[in-house]
């Protein structure tokens, strides 16, 4: 009865819950989570099954619903079973089976505690997984935050067999008689936990016998570190950067100065959807012209005189208007990017949709980027009498959707450029013009 002893001094050692608390077991039917189970009964802990048939093994994978089914029957419990076409989401989303198997199960996990008053989602991730997690990781450039492996408690989700090897668990069954289902799949190397389990570690056991055993032990070391590191990294932010509304201001001239430059830069832009890879792209901004930017998949780093600037790239979007001060050369809205630059006036000019040239002189800042509204107008270049924009996206033959889509640049309450489609005659380039703009839209 060693392992149920120490099941109760980890969870009061750790605080993960109390006695009192409603528990939901994920069950697979494998021996950890089987074994996790009992533990729970024996422990006096009042909990539920939940079930994910993924419906990727044919027979196997009704054999194991059966088997978890016969579980909950035998302790009791209620138990929750969902059935999941998994391949036709993967065609759908286009991920591998392995993120889609996770993202789909933890989604309904967390619908399953909301929806019946649940405190805490017990998995069965055990020593060895967490051995697993932390080379893999480690493979991966994770960093500091990867080497610390699997936490024992991270938001409604606990893991109360991390304190024991997998070895430890079989055991347990054993001795006790406890009945599980045996995934044929775990003796595959197809999947990335797999190949690892099967392959790499005992290859490297091979060389080091106690490789498992020192990653358990650096488990520990690294979470101290993080505790360190984090506590570093937060003092460093605080000195370099500026929130300014949802904006984050940097200056370009203490960012270059912090050291370790690479670590610091990326902490400060991991939390943006920024990669370890684009780390470099940063860094090259500090030495760049105004205007140089980096993008994710909702933000933009963009060099800004002496500044490096984060901004969300959907902030025109929610705001439904975008100010632009004199000095912007780059602005990011929902319908693309527009190019501002500031020129004099060339011999010759090749005018696109895309791109317009305006008499530098007839602007006044600050510049309005806004959707169109009913009742805007504007002189169509060539024309002395005003247009209404409705009736000019009827001539141009715009349809529904495109019309719902269009942008305009204002000056003084005028309307300078139908964005991507025709400029405003009062703003063309006549033969007394010094300086033109250029406006450019890329999409």
């Amino acid at each position: 009865m060693r392992l149920l002893a120490n099941f109760k001094s980890y969870i009061k050692k750790e605080n993960l819950f109390q006695q009192k608390d409603k528990l939901l077991i994920a069950a697979s039917g494998g021996a950890d989570s089987t074994v996790l189970c009992e533990l729970c009964k024996q422990a006096g802990f009042d909990f539920a099954i939940a079930h994910c048939n993924f419906k990727l093994r044919g027979e196997a994978s009704d054999r194991d619903e059966n088997f978890v089914r016969q579980l909950a029957e035998k302790y009791q419990v209620r138990i929750f079973v969902k059935e999941f076409d998994t391949n036709a989401i993967v065609k759908e989303q286009k991920t591998s089976i392995e993120e889609t198997a996770r993202n789909i199960r933890y989604d309904w996990f967390a619908a399953l505690l909301e929806e019946n008053n649940v405190d805490w989602l017990l998995t069965a991730h055990h020593a060895d997984d967490n051995i697993e997690t932390v080379m893999m990781n480690f493979f991966r450039g994770t960093g500091v935050k990867g080497m610390r492996g699997i936490l024992p408690k991270q938001k409604k989700i606990i893991r109360p067999l991390l304190f024991a090897r997998r070895s430890e668990i079989e055991n347990y069954a054993v001795e006790n008689n406890i009945v599980f289902v045996t995934d044929s799949t775990n003796a595959e190397s197809d999947y990335t936990r797999n190949y690892f389990r099967n392959e790499l570690i005992p290859a490297i056991e091979k060389m080091y016998p106690e490789t498992a055993n020192n990653v358990l032990r650096n488990i520990n070391r690294f979470a101290d570190v993080e505790i360190l590191y984090n506590e570093s990294m937060h003092t460093i932010k605080e000195k370099l950067v500026e929130k300014r509304g949802n904006e984050v201001h940097i200056p370009v001239l203490k960012l270059a100065n912090a050291k370790p430059l690479h670590t610091v830069i990326y902490e400060i832009i991991a939390e943006y959807n920024f990669t370890a890879a684009q780390v470099r792209e940063v860094e090259k901004l500090l030495n760049s012209d105004s205007g140089k930017y980096v993008t994710s998949a909702t933000h933009i780093i963009l060099r800004n005189r002496k500044w490096l600037i984060i901004s969300p790239i959907n902030i025109v979007e929610e705001v439904g208007h975008y100010v632009i001060e004199k000095d912007e050369t780059v602005i990011f809205f929902a319908g693309g990017k527009l190019e501002i630059n500031t020129v004099p006036k060339p011999e010759s000019l090749v005018t696109t949709a895309d791109t317009a040239f305006i008499d530098a002189s007839n602007l006044k800042y600050p510049l309005l980027l806004r959707k169109w509204k009913q009742g805007d107008y504007f002189y169509p270049l060539g024309m002395d009498k005003k247009k209404k924009l409705s009736r000019f996206f009827i001539d141009v033959k715009l349809s529904i959707t495109e019309k719902e889509n269009v942008w305009v640049l204002e000056s003084d309450k005028k309307i300078v450029w139908i964005v991507g489609l025709r400029i405003d005659d009062r703003f063309k380039i006549i033969d007394q013009t010094k300086y033109i703009v250029k406006l450019s839209l890329v999409l």
